[in-house]
């Protein structure tokens, strides 16, 4: 029987999942809805006629009551409705409903992955071959996935690697919080400062209409000061938190015997390393997206199953287990997902068409910099989209709702289109590594076990630096005429 004391039960009062910060938030939202009134803005199609743009300048409040019932027939979106709402939402091709699926079937793939035991094996060889190269792990890494963010908006795929590195953390000595700061952190800030990224730097350049992946050499720059700083700050937490490897554990390690690497280990981790040269391929030269990645994980999965059951390492039962157990422990991911989309939709939604509190917001904060100087209306903008990237964390569709306003205020301001683009990418970029309603935040937390409240207060201070290195940054590139 466990006995628990007094302070270990105000302990666990003080520590709210993110299931209840989400709640609390939504209940916010809701209150929100009945003090703000709806709004709407007139849009136009974009040139290509992919995306619907807003057009500045057209705001109307609307009569609409978009005041948030307790409950909705019909379909509709009240408080009680925002769940079940918010899990059926969009497309396959993004939130909520793609990403919950995509986090799903990617989480039953990597269960049957490590199931078959080569991931593991494979560490403890190159541990065994390696080690005295330990300290090139990070730094290889963390460069590597913070060059993936730049180049091809890396970001959900994290997800996938935090799978596969986090055993390999852990034989190292590491946590799970330098896992997702090796992966999903690194993205991230290769995602805010990227010079080509296809999802966020060209769609904002585009809507601003400025040359499409220009003022590369000062991003580049950005991404190199960024990614030493990012790649500092871990290298720091990792040194303070590293772990004592037992003798036990020592020699469990480097016991040839306890983790044999033999030819079904090698067949499976080719097919592993293809199927991620694919994946890559994919995304670099045909656009892939969400439901063709999520589909590559799939098969993946089914042809690493296929070697296990042939080598006689695992049978077909076992295959189809480890699948469930892998989407199984990703579940409370995916659900955050669609909660994190209700607020959205309580909100009114993110269509600029369509009467939203959301685009009061965007009218009246975009408003509020007028008549203000060069350097704090860039900054505002920063803090803006750093605030706004809350309730719409996909760059793509941040971009598409907020440049069409942020490009004419830049105008009225006297900063350039550039530094309004600039703006939204460090903005979008550096808060998805904290807020809740990020989509493959949530997700690489849940696989490696860390939950949200706990990496709020250690990736905060981090945060505050990069927050204050952006306006710096933003000041450095309105002095230039950037």
């Amino acid at each position: 029987m466990q006995i628990h004391t007094k302070n270990e039960a105000i302990t666990k009062r003080q520590m709210p999942d993110a299931f209840i910060i989400l709640f609390f938030v939504v209940l916010i939202a809701g209150l929100v809805t009945y003090i703000v009134p709806a709004g709407t803005f007139a849009t136009s199609p974009s040139e290509d006629g992919s995306r619907q743009l807003l057009v500045a300048g057209t705001y109307m409040e609307s009569d609409q009551d978009m005041s948030v019932p307790l409950f909705a027939a019909g379909g509709g979106s009240g408080f009680f409705n925002f769940a079940f709402e918010g899990l059926v939402s969009g497309d396959k091709w993004g939130s909520a409903i793609g990403v919950i699926m995509f986090i799903l079937i990617t989480g039953g793939a990597f269960g049957i992955v490590m199931q078959t035991g080569a991931i593991t094996n494979a560490i403890h060889a190159l541990i065994n071959k390696a080690s005295h190269a330990e300290k090139l792990f990070i730094p290889i890494l963390f460069v590597l996935f913070s060059l993936g963010g730049a180049v091809f908006g890396m970001g959900e795929e994290a997800i996938a690697f935090c799978i596969v590195l986090l055993p390999l953390m852990k034989a190292l000595g590491y946590n799970g919080i330098i896992t997702v700061m090796v992966t999903y952190v690194a993205t991230q800030i290769g995602f805010a400062t990227s010079w080509m990224n296809p999802f966020s730097v060209a769609i904002a350049q585009g809507i601003a209409q400025v040359p499409l992946l220009s003022g590369a050499g000062y991003r580049v720059v950005l991404w190199v000061v960024f990614t030493l700083t990012g790649l500092i700050f871990t290298m720091r937490y990792a040194a303070l938190t590293k772990v004592k490897v037992t003798e036990q554990e020592r020699a469990i390690l480097h016991n040839d015997n306890a983790y044999v690497f033999g030819k079904t280990d090698i067949s499976i981790l080719l097919v592993f390393v293809a199927v991620i040269a694919w994946i890559i391929w994919g995304v670099v030269t045909q656009g892939y997206y969400i439901p063709e990645i999520a589909s590559q994980f799939f098969t993946m999965g089914c042809a690493i199953g296929l070697v296990a059951v042939i080598t006689k390492r695992m049978s077909m039962n076992q295959v189809s287990a480890a699948f469930q157990k892998g989407a199984q422990d990703l579940l409370p991911a995916a659900l955050i997902v669609g909660l994190a989309k209700g607020i959205v939709i309580l909100l009114g939604g993110d269509d600029p068409a369509s009467p939203s509190v959301l685009n009061t917001i965007l009218h009246y904060a975009a408003g509020t910099a007028e008549g203000w100087s060069a350097n704090i209306s860039a900054v505002f903008m920063l803090i803006f989209q750093s605030v706004f990237n809350f309730f719409i964390s996909s760059g793509s569709g941040q971009a598409a709702l907020t440049m069409p306003l942020m490009a004419p205020l830049a105008d009225l301001v006297g900063v350039s289109r550039q530094v309004a683009v600039l703006a939204f990418q460090l903005g979008d970029g550096f808060t998805n590594i904290i807020i809740p309603t990020s989509a493959s935040l949530i997700g690489c937390l849940g696989v490696t076990h860390v939950d949200w409240l706990e990496w709020a207060k250690f990736i905060f201070r981090f945060l505050l630096v990069l927050m204050v290195m952006s306006i710096i940054a933003m000041i450095i590139a309105v002095s230039i005429g950037f």
